[in-house]
């Protein structure tokens, strides 16, 4: 599985896009906005507190990137590439036809299909471009927005 060039995707609205540390603080709004996080449970080594820890995490997702075990996008709108949200897969089996999907998005935004929209393009991605056999998701049982989300993206 190889991720370079980066895979950017555009859809009728959204552009997905490689995240740059520039990307710092809204990386940090995502990872620390009790919103956002009320369903996510890390570890304390796992937490975003300031923009240090932006930064070394999107450092690591990068390197996830490079070394072919995780591909995470910002979501954008295409006329504003402002980090909106995230989206990615990961946990790769080792056989790499079974990945995890994995996303966020700034309340302000949620409701509006656009998580949907990256949703699709990115289940899209990963049985096309990368032949994966399956892609899971996983979300906490009081999350009814994303159960809601998954069932519909996933019931097919």
């Amino acid at each position: 599985m190889k991720f370079k060039p980066f895979p950017e995707i555009k859809t009728e609205r959204l552009f997905l896009r490689k995240i740059k540390e520039s990307d710092c603080e809204d990386i940090l709004f995502l990872r620390s906005d009790k919103t956002v996080n009320k369903f996510i449970e890390r570890p304390e080594n796992r937490r975003t507190k300031n923009i240090t820890d932006a930064i070394k995490f999107i450092k690591e997702i990068n390197e996830g990137i490079v070394n072919n075990t995780t591909i995470s996008w910002g979501i954008t709108l295409k006329d504003n590439h402002k980090i909106i949200g995230t989206i990615c897969l990961w946990n790769f089996s080792k056989n790499n036809k079974t990945a995890e999907v994995g996303y966020d998005l700034n309340p302000i935004c949620q409701r509006k299909g656009i998580m949907s929209e990256a949703l699709t393009q990115i289940i899209d991605f990963g049985l096309i471009e990368l032949n994966l056999e399956k892609i899971e998701a996983f979300t906490h049982t009081e999350n009814e927005d994303s159960k809601k989300l998954l069932e519909k993206l996933f019931s097919f």
